[in-house]
């Protein structure tokens, strides 16, 4: 068990290892000092108040969107539609916002957040009804389902919002999340209350998936269906619930973008939020769990933000720290390969390599 515990550990680690490594060689090859490069990274990440707030402030969203890939995929579902969900959660919760500017701050806020949730909670319900009955590779329905949303987003904006205009109107104070001493204690940067919301999720997560009835079903319907409703359960039920639940939480990382970070929504271009990508990777470098999400959003957050002072301190180019983000973030997500390697590698029992160059061909007679 303890050798279990330390691999959940390690293979993250890796991960993170060798995809730096890899960015440092692709500095290398184009010619850039990966080392200044780094540092520069580092220093933009964390090298200031205002630089920790913009990273905290980066990685917020980030919490909700890796919480609900987590709960989809403990169930045994791919989410794929985290972004089309948190947009729904950002254009909720702004339309509401910019609605009712005058609504007193105790009653429109925590409407706002709600509404915003149950936008991305109700669009990631389609999947796991049709999942639930019909058996629809969720995959397939939820990248779908992505398009589908970023277009309504789009329409919804220039016609119904707004009058042909790019971008809504701003929120007014009572439906944001600015919190103006942590503006200050950061120098001016853009964290917001919505850390807070977003550690309280994690904890109740936590909680949700490791002791509640709940949380086993989950986890038993996620292991085997027809096994889970062989011992009682509706695994149908839990299939719903499981991508409500994980519907909810990428909404509210769009709320976070919408009543926190921008306190409006613009056109997409017919992109979705890149939060709900980052969300899979980084639930998947926090091994699923969700104090383990929280720090790899963190991280995230760090690569987004200390990324920009790149080309700046170091006169690295902006596509070059585009890649060495991405390989970062292409070897996290690949973290399974290393786990397959090391299981494998640790399945063999000692001594075996040896009898079987022994006993030379035998085996295959």
């Amino acid at each position: 068990m303890n050798q279990k515990k330390s691999l959940k550990l390690l293979i993250p680690i890796l991960s993170v290892t060798i995809g730096m490594l890899f960015g440092a060689l692709i500095m290398l090859l184009f010619g850039y000092d990966p080392i200044q490069g780094y540092r520069a990274l580092v220093d933009g990440a964390i090298g200031s108040p205002f630089n920790i707030g913009q990273t905290i402030r980066a990685a917020t969203p980030l919490i909700f969107t890796g919480l609900g890939f987590s709960i989809a995929y403990t169930a045994g579902f791919f989410n794929i539609g985290l972004a089309g969900q948190a947009l729904w959660g950002w254009l909720i919760s702004v339309w509401i916002g910019i609605s009712f500017p005058d609504a007193p701050k105790v009653i429109l806020l925590p409407c706002a957040i709600i509404l915003g949730s149950l936008a991305g909670a109700l669009w990631a319900a389609i999947a796991g009804v049709l999942k639930a009955f019909f058996n629809t590779s969720e995959v397939i329905v939820t990248i779908m389902l992505n398009y589908v949303a970023v277009y309504i987003t789009d329409y919804t904006i220039r016609n119904i919002i707004t009058d042909r205009m790019d971008a809504t109107p701003y929120i007014g104070p009572n439906a944001s999340l600015k919190i103006q001493s942590l503006t200050d204690l950061t120098k001016g940067s853009t964290i917001h209350g919505g850390i807070f919301l977003a550690l309280i999720f994690a904890l109740l997560v936590y909680i949700l998936l490791h002791y509640t009835t709940l949380g086993f079903e989950l986890k038993t319907v996620g292991m085997n269906r027809f096994a889970a409703t062989y011992a009682g359960m509706d695994a149908k039920r839990n299939i719903i619930i499981a991508m409500f639940l994980s519907g909810a939480l990428a909404g509210l990382g769009g709320v976070m973008n919408g009543l926190g970070e921008f306190r409006n929504i613009f056109l997409t271009n017919g992109v979705a939020p890149a939060i709900g990508f980052d969300g899979m990777a980084v639930a998947l470098l926090g091994v699923l769990n969700p104090i383990g999400i929280v720090f790899s959003s963190l991280l995230f957050g760090g690569l987004k933000t200390g990324g920009t002072s790149m080309p700046l301190m170091a006169q690295i180019p902006s596509e070059i720290v585009d890649i060495v983000i991405a390989s970062i973030i292409f070897f996290v997500g690949a973290n399974y390969v290393i786990t397959y390697f090391f299981e494998k590698k640790q399945s063999v029992p000692r001594g075996t390599a040896s009898k079987t160059s022994q006993n030379g061909g035998e085996a295959h007679d």
